[in-house]
């Protein structure tokens, strides 16, 4: 169930008649942009990062905690 060159050619047609050649490659760097950020923040939440950053939170709470009281 792939898709086909002829499938592939109406939809770029049809980007191109509903954006304009001119913004295409503004939309494809903004894409890139996010996948690009969206990698980036994967590769922040493995699991020791994570368990790090809720340790560091709570250690932060704890101090507010403390300076409140």
């Amino acid at each position: 169930m792939g898709v086909s060159v002829q499938q592939l050619l109406i939809i770029l047609v049809i980007i191109v008649l509903l954006f304009g050649a001119k913004k295409i490659p503004e939309l494809a760097k903004g894409v890139g942009k996010g996948i690009k950020t969206f990698k980036k923040e994967m590769e922040d939440d493995t699991p020791e990062k994570v368990e790090k950053k809720a340790e560091e939170e709570v250690r932060d709470a704890e101090i507010s905690d403390n300076k409140k009281a």
